[in-house]
This record gives structure tokens, sequence and C-alpha cells, in this order.
């Protein structure tokens, strides 16, 4: 038996390792800090889109109920009413407003009967505002 010193190739050659390069690191660290404050910018916008729409349906139907007592209450002979209602938690501001109806001068028995609802959604202001015409002389 005859032993002969062998040297494989591979192991004469020196060993790469797998890795990044750090260009390659560098360049993904790059898109990160442009994407990642895009991203939550886009889901902070997507929450107060989805807080306002709520807040909106909610004074929407305020401002609803409002128009509807104020009818069969008739309340309308006064022209400007405002206070606060509650609706499940929050507290909506209110103003309603009955005015003559400016499209025909002709009929003074027609009134417009509006009330515009105020709310806040992440620390800005927004309203709703709902109008009906209404005939005085059935009241």
């Amino acid at each position: 038996m005859k032993f002969e010193a062998t040297t494989s190739r591979a192991s004469a050659r020196p060993c790469s390792t797998a890795g990044f390069t750090l260009a390659e690191v560098l360049a993904a660290l790059l898109f990160m800090a442009i994407v990642i404050p895009a991203a939550i910018e886009g889901m902070h916008v997507a929450s107060l889109a989805g807080t306002v729409a709520a807040r909106k349906g909610e004074a929407a139907r305020v401002a609803q109920r409002l128009l509807v007592e104020n009818l069969v209450n008739t309340n309308s002979s006064q022209s400007v009413q405002s206070g606060t209602v509650s609706e499940g938690q929050r507290q909506f501001n209110y103003t309603m407003r009955s005015d003559p109806w400016s499209r025909d001068p002709s009929q003074n028995v027609i009134r417009q009967l509006s009330v515009e609802v105020k709310f806040t959604a992440q620390n800005r202001d927004y309203s709703v505002r709902m109008s009906t015409l209404v005939d005085s002389s059935l009241q």
C-alpha cells in the first residue's frame, strides 16, 4: 500500500465567505429609510380617514335626529338655535338655522331649516351640514 500526499484544489484556494457587500447593505438601509416613513404616513392617513368617516356618520345621525325633532316639535319659529348633544360617548356641538327659502322669492311660507354639527377627529375640526324645506303655514 502506497500513500501519496495529495492536495485538493479547493483547499489550495482562499476560503470565500458568503455575505453581503457594504454597498448592498447601504443600499438596503437607504431603501428602508425611504419606504418605512412613507408606509407609516400612509397608515396615519388611513387611520385619519377611518376616524373621520366614523365620526361623520355619527354627526350625520345627530343632524338628522335634530332636524326630525325640530319638525315634530315645530320649533322652527326661532331663527337660530345652538347647543350640545351626545351620541354614544361623544359630544357634538350644533347650530340650527331657519331661513326664508331664497330659491323662490314669491313664496314666503317655505323656510329652509339647516343644521350644522361640528366634531373633532384627531385634533382637527370637521362639520356636517343638513337642510330640509319646511312649510311654515302648517305650523
